[in-house]
C-alpha cells in the first residue's frame, strides 16, 4: 500500500531534517528561516498524523473531510479549526476537501 512508506517518510522528516535546519538557522542568527523551518515541521507532523488516520480510514471504509490552510499547508481532519494553529491564519483560508 503506497501509503504507508509515505507515513513513514513523513515522520523521518518531521521528527529530524527539521530540528537540525531550526538549528542551523538559529546558530546563524537567521530567525525568520527558524521561524519557517518550525512552521514546516509542525506541518510536516501534521500530515504524518494525517497519513495513519488515511489508512485507519481506508481501512474502515470511513469518509472524512479535511480542510487546508492556504497559507501554510497545515491539514486538519474533520475539523475546521477557528485559526490555523501553525501560522494563525483565520478559518476562511481554509479550503474543504471531502
Amino acid at each position: 500500500m503506497v501509503c504507508v512508506p509515505i507515513f513513514f517518510l513523513e515522520t523521518s522528516v518531521a521528527g529530524v531534517a527539521y530540528d537540525h535546519f531550526i538549528e542551523l538557522a538559529e546558530s546563524l542568527g537567521n530567525i525568520p528561516a527558524s521561524t519557517i523551518f518550525s512552521n514546516s515541521r509542525d506541518v510536516e507532523d501534521g500530515h504524518a498524523k494525517l497519513y495513519k488516520y488515511a489508512i485507519n480510514h481506508l481501512i474502515g471504509e470511513r469518509e472524512t473531510n479535511y480542510y487546508v490552510c492556504q497559507v501554510c499547508g497545515f491539514v486538519s481532519d474533520g475539523v475546521l479549526p477557528d485559526a490555523c494553529p501553525v501560522c494563525s491564519a483565520p478559518r476562511d483560508q481554509f479550503v474543504e476537501f471531502k
